[in-house]
């Protein structure tokens, strides 16, 4: 059986003053922040020597990026194959939102689930956050 998600690879909310929370969380729980939220960096369980990465981001209120979902947060999940996993998942009559997006940082695919809730599937390149982030996480 191909393994599916492999983990949460992020946290999407929306608020009224992204900055402002971002403060607020660096102030007050210790928080590693930057302008879109915080890296939090953990090690993957099957090969403990990886950094693996998770991003938690206030989103202004605003923001289109969780459409067509009406819902106020949206999750990442970190997937292997992503290609073969969309395709399992159209034949399963799972609504796939777009196509599969591939920047230097990994390949993306936004999912709905039942009840609404738009999902981010993330097949992620932890090295480049590795470069950009080093020191500067939630650990």
């Amino acid at each position: 059986m191909m393994k599916k998600v492999t983990g949460i690879g992020g946290i999407f909310f929306k608020c009224q003053d992204p900055e402002k929370m971002r403060e607020w969380y660096a102030n007050n729980l210790g928080l590693v922040t930057n302008e879109y939220g915080s890296v939090f960096e953990f090690r993957n369980a099957d090969e403990p020597d990886k950094r693996n990465y998770l991003n938690w981001s206030p989103m202004k209120e605003s923001t289109t990026y969780f459409q067509p979902s009406e819902k106020q947060f949206m999750i990442n999940y970190r997937v292997e194959n992503i290609e073969e996993l969309v395709a399992e998942l159209k034949a399963s009559g799972v609504e796939v939102c777009d196509e599969i997006e591939a920047f230097e940082y990994g390949k993306f695919v936004h999912i709905m689930d039942p009840e609404g809730n738009k999902i981010e599937l993330w097949e992620p390149v932890d090295r480049v956050f590795t470069g950009w982030y080093d020191g500067k996480t939630t650990k």
